[in-house]
């Protein structure tokens, strides 16, 4: 039960943490907006949020000396990938303070950048918010007043990292993979793959096996002049 419930914290992290990832990339481009930097603030509390009831439930869990050699190695592997993920939410936090900085929404001789994207986010910071539809509350000065926020909450979770490195000692390299490095980009091809797809890797295949054999045949031919040669010139001299 408790293996399942610290699971799935993770993966709601994961989810919002990638969101938040998603819509940083925006500031400072032409769907930057006010909005925006309402969606960024409360998506990184949410990221926040879980991120405590991650690091309280992995670190009761491991702290206990009755869980089982199993188990204990899973709730490794967890913690390493919660780690990780916090890691990431850290860079993009700092991230965001510096284009924060960079691309204040009320400077009008602040061009922004033409990216190329179009488009809010709300449907992003709904999902990672788990809601229908995203509320806007904020004044319009939070592009500059957030950023303070957003400063002492990255030194928050620098500590936060520093307070689990201290409580529980997981060395990343101690931990086993489950499947072996790049595995999900070597799986066979998904139900929902297109039949253009299927046919360009059959033909890719057949091209494959048809070098093969002419190498093979290259090969073989040369090998027959050598012997051809070799023989002629131990009969001429």
């Amino acid at each position: 039960m408790m293996k399942e419930e610290c699971k799935a914290l993770l993966d709601a992290l994961n989810k919002v943490t990638a969101c938040y990832r998603h819509m940083v990339l925006t500031i400072g481009g032409t769907s930057d907006s006010q909005n925006l930097r309402e969606e960024l603030k409360k998506t990184r509390q949410k990221a926040q949020e879980l991120a405590v009831a991650n690091r309280n439930k992995l670190t009761t869990v491991l702290k206990d000396k009755t869980v089982s050699k199993e188990d204990k190695a899973e709730f490794e592997r967890l913690w390493v990938i919660f780690s990780t993920c916090l890691e990431i939410l850290e860079i993009d936090m700092r991230r965001a303070l510096e284009l924060g900085h960079e691309f204040p929404l009320n400077v009008p001789k602040k061009h922004l950048i033409q990216t190329g994207m179009s488009g809010g986010t709300s449907g992003v910071a709904a999902r990672a918010m788990s809601i229908q539809n995203m509320k806007y509350e904020a004044e319009h000065n939070i592009d500059v007043v957030d950023l303070k926020d957003l400063e002492n909450e990255i030194n928050q979770v620098g500590e936060m990292m520093y307070e689990m490195e201290m409580k529980v000692n997981v060395p990343q390299w101690t931990v086993e993979a489950k499947q072996d490095p790049g595995a999900e980009l070597k799986s066979t091809i998904s139900v929902g793959a297109s039949s253009i797809g299927m046919i360009s890797v059959e033909e890719n295949k057949s091209f494959c096996d048809i070098s093969k054999v002419l190498a093979g045949i290259i090969f073989s031919a040369v090998l027959i002049i050598a012997i051809v040669l070799a023989v002629c010139v131990v009969k001429l001299s």
